[in-house]
């Protein structure tokens, strides 16, 4: 029986054993009910296993910095990030900026009527488009300007 070129290289790739290399086996730790919950307590946002090493292998000095490092990215937002982003959120669906923009126009164009009673509906939103403004600024910590 003859052997194809491609079937003797499948057969000599197939030889060919990959060598992976061992990692050690893992560690086992068995916590009572107490330990356990006081490791949850005090690893924060941290998985376990990082809190763990960090407290075994780093200085003890440097585990403040360390901790900064090890710190999820993804972490639960604050109670202030997620007012923030609901203002936003309700912000960005408003359509102010295109209400505004249509204002606007008609008023250039001359086909808005300018009442009393409009003028200070266009004040009052114009107050409260800047109070959301300052809220936001507040809470995000930039200066305002």
């Amino acid at each position: 029986m003859t052997v194809s070129p491609s079937q003797s290289a499948f057969s000599t790739v197939a030889a060919v054993k990959k060598t992976k290399a061992k990692r050690p086996p893992p560690f086992s730790i068995r916590f009572t009910d107490d330990e356990r919950a006081r490791l949850n307590h005090e690893r924060g946002v941290l998985s376990l296993a990082a809190y763990i090493r960090l407290k075994l292998f780093t200085d003890p000095s440097k585990q403040r910095s360390e901790r900064k490092r090890l710190v999820r990215k993804h972490s639960s937002p604050s109670a202030e990030l997620a007012a923030l982003s609901h203002m936003l959120g309700g912000l960005g669906q408003s359509r102010l900026a295109s209400n505004l923009n249509q204002i606007a126009k008609a008023a250039n164009v001359g086909a808005l009527p300018v009442t009393p009673e409009l003028e200070a509906e266009l004040l009052e939103a114009c107050a409260a488009i800047q109070e959301m403004r300052k809220s936001l600024i507040e809470g995000l910590g930039v200066k305002a300007q």
